[in-house]
């Protein structure tokens, strides 16, 4: 696209200033810098922000504004001008709001991720409002019940603000399939995968020599009872896939290590084998944690129940991280697409999680450098973000 664009894009980079946040929405920005449009972050969710420092959350945004503006500048001086946070406390920080009103009323596109944005008057001047899920399943569960007006009046703000968007995409690749439960009312969804800055993760790898033989993941902990409600089935969240590989570690060739945050049954856990991180120790920095991933012989990790039984194609931005610093991934079954022979292996059962580990140890030059290869068939900004726009503008 030749023509130069200008575009706001929302996310939770200061909301929750971790590692795998940051480069989960910053990539997008870049990217489309990269692109060559201009780009303003804006976050405003009407939300209290998580503290690393006091490790709960809190009202005001004032570190945490001083780590994101941190952050964006060390990855490129100019995005220290590129962004507005308005905090619980209606505070202001980075750009003025009457920045952000003058940008959004001649902006293009104001894209949503995570459905991040609270929808004000000022965002709902771009030309036209573009939405990215990735969350799928548990982002759809409560359309079916809005079309047969059996909504909970709680649940009804957020699908018709959802419903105020001109186009929308996924992570789930499969949402609209026949054999994909995902619920396909009222929206038509296209896919999408997580953008990539592939040569700043390719200045971040790690030799395969000099890695940890050790696999990895980095994930959050959610309650075992936790669900969420789709035509009257119940999906849960990690924790219930987790408890079916709990056994791993004793039939793993390699170590198996999981740096969680929440409330993990971590003595269960390390009874059985396996190796316990702070998941906020790791991601406190975004390049300690690429530092992390990159240290890896390979990341090993469940999905949430919900991605695994609608068979919605969901791949992690963390498992993307993996591939692209060179690492590979054996990841449960979602139904992706994605090649899932070297570099990338998905696993349904026990056995197949234990081989997959087996091929990854005995071979990891070869799974490495096939990692590399399905980063930047599938995961590149430039590719990834182009194909969102021409998508955009098709519809």
């Amino acid at each position: 696209m030749a023509t130069s664009l200008h575009i706001v894009v929302s996310g939770l980079a200061g909301t929750y200033p971790l590692g795998g946040m940051f480069w989960h929405y910053v990539q997008f920005v870049q990217g489309l810098r990269r692109l060559g449009h201009e780009v303003l972050y804006v976050e405003d969710t009407g939300r209290w922000c998580y503290s690393p420092y006091n490790m709960t959350f809190v009202e005001s945004a004032r570190e945490n504004a001083t780590i994101i503006d941190r952050q964006l500048r060390r990855l490129d001086p100019e995005l220290g001008m590129c962004w507005h946070y308005r905090d619980a406390a209606d505070v202001v920080h980075g750009r003025s709001w009457d920045d952000v009103c003058h940008f959004c009323q001649s902006a293009d596109l104001f894209i949503n991720i995570s459905a991040s944005a609270l929808l004000r008057d000022e965002y709902l001047a771009c030309q036209r409002l573009v939405f990215v899920d990735t969350d799928p399943l548990y982002t759809q569960a409560s359309i079916p019940d809005y079309v047969a007006g059996v909504i909970e009046p709680s649940l009804r703000l957020g699908v018709e603000s959802l419903l105020r968007h001109d186009v929308f995409f996924t992570y789930g690749e499969n949402v609209g399939r026949e054999d994909c439960l995902v619920p396909r009312d009222l929206i038509a969804w296209h896919p999408i995968r997580q953008p990539l800055l592939l040569d700043a993760y390719r200045a971040h790898g790690i030799p395969c020599e000099a890695r940890r033989r050790r696999l990895t993941t980095v994930g959050s902990w959610g309650p075992a009872e936790s669900h969420t409600k789709v035509r009257g089935a119940l999906y849960y969240g990690k924790s219930v896939e987790f408890s079916r590989f709990l056994e791993l570690p004793v039939r793993s060739t390699l170590p198996l290590e999981v740096a969680w945050s929440g409330q993990a049954p971590i003595e269960t856990m390390e009874t059985h084998g396996w190796h316990i991180r702070d998941g906020h120790e790791v991601s406190r920095d975004p390049w300690d944690y690429w530092d992390y991933l990159a240290r890896s012989w390979a990341e090993w990790s469940v999905a949430k129940q919900g991605y695994v039984a609608s068979r919605c194609g969901w791949l992690s931005d963390r498992s993307a991280s993996y591939l692209a610093l060179g690492v590979p991934a054996i990841v449960q079954d979602t139904g992706a697409s994605t090649p899932t022979d070297r570099g990338l292996i998905a696993f349904g059962t026990l056995d197949e999680a234990v081989s997959a580990i087996d091929r990854v140890a005995t071979r990891p030059r070869l799974h490495s450098q096939a990692a590399l290869e399905i980063a930047r068939e599938y995961f590149g900004s430039d590719k990834v973000l182009s194909q969102m726009l021409e998508q955009v503008f098709a519809t």
